[in-house]
């Protein structure tokens, strides 16, 4: 069940033909288990050492390709599924991400679902339920752009959201907080076990490349429609919201669903690094295209036969 991550201190990656690249899967990942610490742990501007833009973007390309190759082996096998989870403060480049990691994926085996406020109907079910509904079949991909994490985030730094939860009182009284991480953990174990691989991005951005791309989105009006005064609003917010996305990464990152924090201010690299873990898991996966039995061949040449056969 252990998704075969490497945590290793000295095994680093080596992106590309040159190798210019280099970083450890320890340098983007929550190891399981340990304190996280966004401050200390994790720097939103690391690329590895990297500093040639153009050079990323060739291998991100080599990465889609690399993905498309796999996509179409995951849904002739019809075993796995792959969850990608995108959490992030606003302006971190989730939708960007999604966009170039996964354009080279056939829509028809890939599916990405944004959470928004919940509805008067997911509010009068559990918070796992709308999840749930929008899970990949096996073969296909599954994107959530926010998800069931939301609920340990923004419910979190906004208790007012909890309350329209309608829960029961003595669920509010007992450690709310603690239960979501055990039984989201419980939850990806089970989807675990029954062939969903799932894999966490957390695009770590900081507040001052945050600034940035607010002033970038007000100032440019093709880019206007992106920003909303709400944005802002939560801006306000920001150490309450880094410190919920710490005990999130500290509680949930697990062997089999662990979290990528992302560094998000260089948009190129997150997308190199992104594409890379993405390749690195399902190539683990030893993807191969389902092979025909010989009665199955048989029945092919005799079709061919009868096809060759037919005047043109």
């Amino acid at each position: 069940m252990k998704l075969d991550v490497d945590f290793d201190e000295k095994r680093k990656i080596e992106v590309g033909e040159s190798g210019k690249v280099k970083f450890r899967i320890r340098d983007i990942a929550a190891e399981p288990g340990k304190p996280v610490s966004l401050k200390k742990d994790f720097d939103p501007d690391f690329t590895g050492g990297f500093d040639d833009k153009a050079g990323a973007l060739q291998q991100v390309a080599s990465n889609v390709q690399r993905l498309s190759e796999m996509q179409e082996m995951l849904y002739a096998q019809d075993t796995y599924a792959l969850l990608i989870i995108f959490q992030a403060m606003d302006a971190a480049g989730k939708d960007g991400a999604i966009r170039h990691v996964m354009s080279g994926v056939n829509p028809q085996g890939c599916h990405v679902t944004s959470f928004k406020s919940p509805s008067a109907e997911d509010l009068d079910h559990g918070y796992l339920w709308r999840a749930s509904k929008a899970l990949p079949g096996r073969g296909m991909i599954g994107i959530f752009n926010r998800s069931y994490y939301e609920e340990v985030l923004v419910v979190r730094v906004h208790p007012e959201f909890l309350a329209k939860q309608k829960l029961p009182e003595q669920t509010r009284k007992d450690d709310i907080w603690g239960n979501r991480f055990k039984e989201i953990n419980n939850f990806e174990r089970y989807l675990r076990q029954n062939g969903t691989i799932i894999l966490k991005f957390f695009l770590n951005i900081s507040k001052n490349e945050q600034k940035k791309r607010f002033l970038s989105r007000i100032d440019e009006p093709d880019k206007n429609w992106k920003f909303s005064a709400a944005d802002y609003e939560e801006r306000k917010f920001w150490d309450d919201y880094q410190k919920a996305f710490e005990d999130m990464l500290e509680n949930t990152s697990t062997d089999w669903a662990p979290w990528f924090v992302i560094p998000a201010d260089n948009k190129w690299f997150a997308r190199l690094a992104i594409s890379e873990v993405v390749c690195s898991v399902l190539e683990r996966l030893d993807l191969s295209m389902p092979v025909v039995d010989d009665k199955q061949k048989k029945r092919l040449t005799d079709i061919r036969g009868q096809l060759s056969a037919e005047p043109d």
